[in-house]
């Protein structure tokens, strides 16, 4: 069929809408009914395009409720397609710093996925609804229209939905502000899920340029932390929850808070740092853990110090003689408490899995009291030492508070590093002159030897007095053994 029979079929079907206008109003409304429907089908079969409408708000009960999809449609069309828009609004979200600048009300732009073109639309029209007028401050329903061709239909449906969905999750979690949780005591919990955490917004600045330690060691934690990241579909392969495992141990002050706040930054994540003394037993950890979200951090700082959980497991003989000594009472309570078997399960257990893309991090100061059953290969995957201040480290703090990555003076230095401990917080204070207003960098380095110095002074007088003790005390023990040699004389 040529293009003139074709623009002459179209000319027909809209003669015939327009007496069907005029009469419709003169005829039974069952066979004006019926007429409607002949003429929607008829139309819908000559109009190669179809409409998809999502919403702001769904269900007439639930406006006050924004639709998961309108949003993600908002922030994947503000991160992809508002650059090919000459109509844009700006507007905050309630958990954002960030302003979502996106399509504005009667403006559309393209897409492709695959080959395949689409069409957006923003619209917004007037509503009846006192609910939505009371919700809403105002009498506007708004709604995207996505438009595509018919024989895509499938396709559209299907993945590109989703990917909307995914992509516009991914976009408003990197605009979000990201926030640092504390869990609550359960005596203030309400019933709510709001008492279980509490939180703060997360503006920590550290990052992997700001962090201490040795190029070579921190390039294998991001290497990591990025495999991490893109192996969802890895973890999935193998049957394995996707989440992950730190243990940051080393001496106070070698930076494992500072760790923990660069990993975040580098992730983009929220974290949760766990206050294990405020949890009464596993139950509420449980519930605890199940109120975290994906893309986080957990955090338990010291665990060395947290509850009964580190050392050696007690033998079953001794518990059982202990338990025989106490009431019954204090023997059920004994057993609702937080136990180490339920931390474990909490980490690498059946509840791990609840959720994905999480992070678990330990710090101690002391690896030698951790029971070796929490620190073990795939609870703990990656064992990260964070020791006293080498001279790689020296250099990255030298660089941010100096801004100087060579000097006469840094020989001196490495040598003085190589024979004390002392560490990058101690460094760190020796470069930063609160006094002095003099900005050349000699002046602070030489503040930083004289730091160092007296470090190894005082490393010297400390090792000193233990010898001195460690000698009065073999001394004292060998002293009853000559007196028995003479009186057996």
């Amino acid at each position: 069929m040529g293009a003139e029979s074709w623009a002459g079929l179209g000319s027909t079907i809209a003669s015939l809408f327009f007496l069907y206008n005029i009469v419709k109003d003169h005829i039974p409304f069952q066979v004006s009914d019926y007429v409607a429907t002949v003429f929607h089908k008829v139309f819908s079969f000559f109009k190669p395009y179809v409409d998809i409408t999502i919403q702001e708000y769904h269900g007439e009960a639930e406006y006050f409720k924004r639709d998961e999809l309108y949003i993600a449609a908002q922030a994947y069309l503000s991160s992809t397609c508002s650059s090919r828009a000459s109509k844009l609004k700006a507007e905050l979200g309630e958990d954002s710093d960030t302003p979502l600048v996106t399509i504005d009300n009667n403006e559309g732009v393209p897409d492709s996925f695959r080959g395949v073109q689409v069409w957006w639309y923003a619209r917004a029209e007037s509503s009846n609804s006192q609910i939505f007028s009371f919700y809403r401050r105002e009498n506007k329903r708004k709604y995207y229209r996505l438009a595509f061709h018919k024989r895509h239909r499938n396709l559209i449906k299907g993945e590109y939905l989703k990917y909307i969905l995914e992509q516009g999750r991914n976009v408003m979690l990197r605009r979000r502000q990201r926030r640092l949780f504390t869990n609550s005591p359960s005596s203030n919990w309400d019933g709510y899920e709001t008492s279980v955490w509490s939180h703060v917004a997360f503006e920590h600045p550290a990052t992997f340029d700001t962090v201490a330690m040795d190029p070579k060691k921190k390039s294998e934690i991001i290497d990591d932390l990025v495999t991490f990241r893109e192996g969802k579909e890895y973890y999935k392969l193998i049957g394995k929850a996707w989440k992950r495992g730190y243990l940051l141990y080393g001496p106070p002050g070698t930076g494992k808070s500072s760790m923990i706040a660069a990993i975040a930054n580098f992730m983009e994540y929220d974290v949760y740092d766990l206050e294990l003394t405020a949890v009464k037993n596993n139950t509420e950890l449980r519930k605890i853990f199940i109120e975290t979200t994906g893309k986080s951090i957990i955090v338990i700082e010291d665990i060395d110090c947290s509850l009964d959980l580190t050392g050696k497991r007690k033998e079953k003989k001794k518990d059982d003689e202990e338990k025989k000594k106490l009431p019954e009472k204090e023997e059920k309570d004994e057993s609702s408490k937080l136990t180490l078997s339920g931390l474990l399960n909490f980490i690498d257990g059946l509840w791990s899995a609840c959720g994905g893309e999480r992070i678990v991090i330990f710090t101690t100061n002391h690896l030698e009291k951790l029971d070796p059953a929490l620190i073990r290969r795939g609870r703990m995957d990656m064992h990260i030492e964070l020791s006293y201040c080498t001279f790689e480290a020296f250099k990255v703090l030298a660089k941010n508070y100096l801004g100087v990555e060579k000097n006469d003076l840094f020989a001196t230095i490495q040598t003085l590093l190589c024979e004390v401990n002392i560490t990058p917080a101690d460094v760190a204070e020796g470069l930063m002159l609160k006094k002095s207003r003099n900005k050349d960098a000699g002046t602070y380095l030489e503040n930083l030897i004289r730091v160092i110095e007296a470090a190894k002074e005082e490393a010297k007088r400390k090792a000193k007095h233990e010898l001195a003790g460690k000698q009065k005390e073999d001394k004292s023990k060998e002293e009853p053994q000559v007196e028995e040699e003479e009186l057996e004389g």
